[in-house]
């Protein structure tokens, strides 16, 4: 008699579905890739998907320049599981993704690559490096994209840099111009002195700086009489706060809030005008003991005069403005027309010169008398040393403070506000401001929060600053009379240009005279001459990228219009803001419907994830080691409304997580073999924990059915693997093993049918985000005649009955089974198997009445040899004994039938199975 268990395989002579264990998908991804593509597979889904309706998930192009990072690797992943779940639900989503090609990192990345060779080469022959830089990352970054298994029209990508692509841009310019939005003016915007280019609001970072804090005393030159009475004869002055003395030399004004009350302060020999609630703040900071409050001076009569400057011989206008405010300072606001946004505005209200002396390296001009030539941050020590010398600076020199301050996002070097001549948009023009935040309120942002965050940034936002002082882009279509200076920037003569772009590309403005890019019939509209010179400047990239929708997808039925934009939270300033702002200017309305926004990656600390901190894990070494399912499954496991943490410790954790998914998937195949799949919908006979297992599938497919739809995938994640390690590894595949591995055909069928259904389920559930082992299940599972090739070309089942009733039962068994195995747990470490056992469970009469509808069925729930049930008071408990009878070699349970029929060895069950189907022992 044999005395071990015997082998599935030989005990029934099944043939086994080989479905590895390990996976070992760092060799078997490539494979499947191979695969994919010599079948076309990404043709086959968007032929099967002709009919079906439309759902457009539009690329935000990542920046051609560099290998892909773990930020990458999110973004595209979590774009991939949307448009391989719409195209597994009945949709047709192609997906096309695009690359950023122009701008300044690629410009840099090139001039560093020259070098000194740079001043030998043309315009043309530098663009012409450019472009071959762009193009050789977007050939690098497009494998690796592939790799990840992310489903696209990879052959047929958009790129900015194609001639299709900048003709669109000119167009949309063409059509800003049409609208009255387009214009060039002289107004302060940040300027990077290190890149020498105006940038863009989502090209500016905030970090904490260092700087200079100088109260400045400005001497009145009006009657101070007028002021207060009792300042008759004594020497006024206004004094004024800045944290950047570089500005001061561009000082034309003094602002003061009409409804704030300001007091003039003896202060030794000479009287100081400052806010009063901030007179005692001021003392102290100028480290002032003499100290003495004369009284409220009125304002009005101030306004209108002036003050004279420092160190320059020049006067200062003192007026309102309701911008000033007591949150620091002295309340007396320093006003450069040319260094900031609001001092810029009230110039302009007052007819003030818009004056900044300083040139595109931040360098100050010949205009600024003993300090010409120096770099502005440089020359604060001089002039706040000059100050100190002249008795205009009151507080200690050496005075700074920390602030947060804007920086180039590329070069990291802070930047200035510099007033230089740029094209800009207009937001206040045709109520585009107003209309694009109606827009923001009419679209559907995920996580909610985003749609307060870019309500404000639109609110508050200056005109866009549209032109930039570089050669790799798109030029903005502009040329100026010779003769008298008139610009020529018509909608006709973009219009004209943009045919021009279409046909030859935009190198096609720096290799033509200006007078070959003009129409044979248009002239200066203002003294009718033809010679002209080019507008230099080339098209912000924010604003080649934000016309992407009208670039890419509206000329194209299959992705107009557009639901989606899925992109990082910096996109709130970047690509949602200008793709708003051009549609609504254009089109009059948003171009997307849905915007998704997620964090960005940290380590397990919450620190800041990158290469210069060295916590940083090279994403191909997981991917050669491990595969890019583990990424994929950090992508669905993470919450991306928040910052997700990427470490060592969570990629092991997840390793184990899809362990548990491919061994519930290997065990579901592994029993499949000898399947009849043709009859899978016919088979009969479910005992009630097949029905459970068949609930307990129609609530996961609802349930991730509900978390895809709301992109909630790190739901998905979690529905899955509760399912898999709960409801199957801990439950129904533990208590079924029984009967598959030992009952006849007939009995193990319904069984069989169910996890066949669940095998099918499981495949196609976790195909958008797990889309490798999900194909290699789906080609282990035996099919039907009409199942297509690939899982990715099949649907997603809908959600089927739900016995709400029966789930609620079994849910309420749990904490009986749990009393059972604790007791259990404790009778395997006598070295006795579960089998060995007979349980007595004594129930109260409650959980007795709940017990009844599985009494016969209570041995294979426990996974013992008998179960005796016995009614008690108070509580439910269990007492676990050894089972009389005699251990069958086949199927473990001790049995008091062993010794009789016609295989005395087996129990009568086995004995059965064996007679009936002929199986050798």
């Amino acid at each position: 008699m044999t005395t071990e268990p015997v082998d599935l395989k030989t005990t029934i002579k099944l043939p086994q579905t080989e479905f590895p264990m390990r996976g070992n998908m760092a060799q078997r991804e490539p494979e499947l890739l191979q695969r994919w593509e010599a079948e076309q597979l990404q043709t086959q889904i968007e032929k099967a998907g002709e009919k079906r309706p439309l759902f457009v998930l539009h690329d935000g192009p990542p920046y051609a320049n560099g290998h892909i990072h773990t930020g990458h690797i999110l973004n595209k992943v979590l774009k991939d599981i949307v448009v391989k779940y719409r195209t597994m639900t009945g949709h047709r989503a192609v997906y096309v993704p695009g690359w950023d090609c122009h701008g300044l990192p690629i410009e840099l990345q090139v001039d560093r690559d020259l070098g000194p060779k740079k001043a030998e080469l043309s315009v043309q022959e530098i663009r012409r490096a450019c472009r071959e830089y762009a193009l050789r990352f977007v050939d690098i970054q497009r494998e690796e994209f592939k790799r990840l298994g992310v489903f696209g029209r990879w052959d047929r990508p958009y790129l900015t840099l194609s001639p299709h692509y900048e003709a669109s841009i000119v167009r949309e310019l063409s059509r800003l111009a049409e609208g009255g939005f387009l214009y060039k003016g002289k107004k302060p915007v940040h300027w990077c002195a290190s890149c020498r280019t105006a940038l863009a609001e989502a090209e500016v970072e905030y970090k904490d700086r260092t700087s200079p804090s100088v109260f400045v005393a400005f001497d009145y030159e009006g009657d101070p009489e007028r002021l207060l009475p009792s300042l008759a004869g004594r020497k006024v002055a206004f004094l004024i706060w800045t944290t950047t003395p570089w500005t001061l030399p561009a000082n034309l004004a003094i602002a003061l809030h009409p409804d704030l009350a300001y007091v003039a302060v003896e202060a030794g020999d000479r009287v100081l005008v400052v806010a009063r609630e901030l007179a005692e703040s001021v003392r102290a900071l100028c480290g002032l003991t003499a100290w003495n409050v004369l009284g409220e001076i009125d304002t009005r009569a101030a306004v209108g005069t002036t003050c004279r400057h420092p160190f320059i011989d020049r006067k200062s206008l003192l007026l309102f403005a309701d911008y000033v405010t007591l949150d620091a300072g002295s309340g007396c606001v320093h006003t450069a027309p040319g260094h900031g946004q609001e001092d810029y505005q009230t110039g302009v209200a007052h007819g003030l010169e818009i004056y900044a002396p300083v040139d595109e390296g931040g360098r100050f001009t010949a205009d600024v008398a003993g300090f010409a030539g120096q770099q502005v941050f440089d020359a604060n020590k001089g002039i706040v040393a000059l100050l100190h010398r002249l008795g205009a600076l009151l507080n200690p020199p050496e005075a700074s403070i920390q602030h947060s301050y804007p920086h180039c996002w590329r070069c990291k070097h802070p930047v200035i506000f510099r007033a230089t001549p740029q094209w800009f948009v207009q937001l206040e023009h045709a109520g585009l401001r107003q209309r694009a935040l109606a827009a923001v309120d009419a679209t559907t942002w995920v996580p909610p929060w985003g749609h307060d965050r870019i309500y404000g940034m639109i609110e508050h936002r200056p005109d866009w600053c549209l032109s930039r002082q570089r050669l790799w882009g798109v030029p903005i279509p502009a040329l100026t009379c010779e003769d008298c200076g008139e610009v020529l920037a018509s909608a006709a003569f973009m219009q004209h240009v943009a045919e021009l772009f279409a046909r030859h590309g935009a190198d096609h403005w720096f290799t033509s005279d200006p007078e070959a890019l003009l129409p044979p019939s248009l002239a200066c509209s203002k003294c009718q001459g033809r010679r002209f010179r080019k507008e230099e400047d080339i098209v912000d990239v924010w604003f080649e990228s934000g016309v992407s929708w009208a670039a890419v997808c509206e000329p194209h039925e299959e992705l107009w219009p557009i639901d989606l934009y899925l992109e990082g939270s910096d996109q709130h300033r970047g690509w949602f803001h200008s793709s708003l702002l051009t549609a609504v200017a254009n089109r009059g309305k948003a171009p997307y419907r849905t915007v998704l926004t997620h964090g960005f990656v940290v380590n397990e600390h919450g620190q800041p994830y990158s290469k210069s901190l060295k916590n940083y894990i090279p994403p191909e070494t997981v991917i050669r080691s491990r595969g890019a399912e583990l990424l994929r499954l950090w992508t669905a496991y993470v919450d991306y409304r928040n910052d997700m943490p990427f470490s060592e410790t969570i990629l092991t954790q997840l390793g184990e997580s899809y362990r548990k998914i491919r061994n519930t998937a290997r065990f579901l195949l592994g029993n499949l073999a000898d399947f009849p799949v043709e009859r899978w919908k016919d088979v009969e006979g479910f005992s009630q924990l097949d029905r459970w297992a068949m609930s307990s599938l129609s609530r996961l497919i609802r349930r991730c059915r509900e978390a895809y739809e709301t992109y909630e995938f790190h739901v998905v994640y979690r529905q899955l693997i509760e399912f898999c390690a709960t409801d199957l590894s801990a439950f129904y595949l533990d208590v079924v093993k029984d009967r598959l591995y030992c009952e006849g055909p007939a009995a193990r069928s319904p069984t069989q049918a169910v996890l066949y259904s669940i095998a099918r389920a499981l495949a196609t559930l976790m195909a958008p985000v797990l889309p490798f082992t999900a194909e290699d299940i789906w080609a282990h599972l035996p099919r039907l005649p009409d199942d297509p090739t690939s899982v990715h070309l099949a649907q997603i089942p809908a959600p089927g009955d739900e016995d709400a009733a029966l789930l609620e039962y079994v849910d309420a068994l749990g904490p009986i089974r749990t009393v059972v195995l604790k007791e259990l747990e404790a009778f395997r470490a006598q070295k006795h198997h579960s089998l060995d056992a007979l349980v007595r469970l004594r129930l109260t009469e409650q959980d007795r009445r709940l017990i009844d509808r599985y009494a016969e069925s209570l041995a294979d729930l426990f996974i013992v040899s008998e179960v005796v049930v016995e009614t008690q008071g108070s509580a439910t408990g269990a007492v676990v004994e050894e089972a009389s009878g005699v251990k069958c070699p086949r199927c473990w349970k001790r049995s008091p039938g062993i010794g009789t029929g016609p295989h005395p060895d087996l129990c009568p069950r086995c004995a059965g199975v064996i007679s009936a189907t002929g199986w050798s022992v």
